[in-house]
């Protein structure tokens, strides 16, 4: 086995890795891209918790479980960067946007959400999400404002008799 072989094997490996651990991830063309800038998006990705490597189309494709869907590998063509998070596939996605109109470089190809494919095009749509963790929140006031409402209507009639006792109190 040569040397170049047993390197793309172990390239091959990582990937397979890189898509095992890191189910949501973004395909970007970085084709404007300088080296600066580079090295500028990976300090941010790291600082939240993403992974971002430039990637061969070949050996990424050979790294893909068979279980991706057949539409993300239509999109491996030209130069090709995986962006990719554990977690917050919405906060990633803020994060790409935010550094492709500051330095207008990047362009997202495709990506694969929560088991789902999108093209580049429903970039925006992801990226104007709100993150996990406000819907969280949201929906734990919804569960709890009926209650708070009851709880409040229940107190009204209380209320209502201190404040008549009150002004009773004050006449006399």
């Amino acid at each position: 086995m040569n040397v170049n072989r047993a390197r793309k094997e172990q390239l091959v490996k990582q990937l397979a890795d890189v898509f095992e651990k890191y189910p949501n991830f973004y395909l970007i063309d970085f084709m404007k891209l300088p080296v600066s800038q580079s090295v500028e998006l990976r300090k941010r990705m790291r600082e939240n918790s993403h992974h971002f490597v430039v990637v061969k189309n070949r050996l990424a494709l050979k790294a893909m479980r068979e279980e991706f869907p057949e539409e993300i590998r239509t999109f491996f063509r030209g130069p090709t960067a995986i962006a990719s998070t554990e977690g917050d596939a919405v906060g990633l996605a803020r994060l790409i946007k935010e550094f492709s109109s500051q330095f207008r470089v990047l362009q997202v190809k495709a990506a694969m959400v929560e088991g789902d494919v999108y093209s580049g095009d429903k970039f925006e749509e992801i990226a104007s999400l709100s993150s996990r963790e406000d819907l969280i929140a949201k929906f734990g006031f919804l569960m709890a404002y009926p209650l708070m409402k009851l709880l409040r209507t229940m107190q009204s009639p209380l209320t209502s008799l201190g404040s008549v006792l009150s002004q009773l109190k004050t006449k006399k």
